[in-house]
């Protein structure tokens, strides 16, 4: 009888040390999965985070090449114009050296007309210079009528755009604006809350096909946000997007 009852102790002692003993297993494989929870929920955001960087990578290539098209068109611009005008002047000299030359030749026909009688050849002789001064006349309205020709052609060309003035905001503090798209922003003229507040559909569609977005302007409510910014509602823009930048972040 007694030998049956420490075999029962023993028996229960048993159990109550392995219930013990799985529920410490179980509890530490709950916190396991709570973990592998963690860590996927973590690689999900990174995922989306390069994503997105990937995305900005991409608009950020884009708007360097259309910058780099932009100034090599406006540097191949700048170097054609001014070729022309060298060429008017260059026709110019021409124009004024043949005008003398064929003022030479034409008094030499009468001297060699005038040689049988000296007098014919002295009333002949008096007229030349009257006749070169014409042309020289020529040639010095020809130069000046010339010279116009690169003032006109400074005056044709166009000038060149000025920035835009005025104190730039803080477009960082919305959701959704980092420093890559802020500067791409920038890049598109868009520098002030009140710029993108009043911004329109096509101005969306003009600004997601830069940045390479699809619909993210509506979903993070960039316009409400700099609505209430540009009109300088700091306590309802906290109320409403408590998780965005302060007046003070960089």
């Amino acid at each position: 009888m007694g030998t049956f009852f420490y075999v029962v102790l023993a028996f229960l002692v048993g159990v109550l040390v392995g219930w013990f003993i799985w529920g410490r297993l179980r509890g530490e494989l709950d916190s396991l999965r709570g973990d592998l929870d963690r860590t996927r929920g973590e690689r999900d955001k990174l995922r989306a985070d390069s994503d997105r960087l990937t995305g900005e990578l991409n608009a950020c290539g884009k708007t360097r090449a259309d910058l780099e098209r932009q100034l090599r068109d406006a540097q191949s611009g700048g170097t054609k114009a001014p070729s022309q005008p060298p060429a008017a002047l260059m026709s110019t000299p021409a124009a004024a050296k043949s005008a003398p030359a064929a003022a030479k030749a034409a008094p030499a026909k009468p001297a060699a007309k005038a040689a049988p009688a000296k007098a014919t050849a002295a009333n002949s002789a008096a007229p030349k210079p009257a006749a070169a001064k014409p042309a020289a006349s020529a040639a010095s309205s020809a130069k000046s009528s010339a010279a116009p020709k690169p003032a006109a052609a400074k005056k044709a060309a166009p000038a060149a755009a000025k920035p835009a003035a005025g104190k730039s905001d803080n477009l960082r503090r919305l959701i959704g604006i980092g420093p890559v798209n802020e500067k791409l922003l920038k890049a598109q003229g868009v520098t002030t809350f009140a710029q993108i507040a009043a911004w329109t559909a096509a101005d969306i569609k003009r600004i997601e096909d830069v940045m390479n977005f699809d619909g993210r302007i509506a979903r993070e409510r960039w316009i409400d946000q700099a609505k209430l910014l540009a009109a300088g509602d700091e306590k309802e823009f906290a109320k409403q997007f408590p998780t965005a930048g302060t007046a003070s972040n960089t």
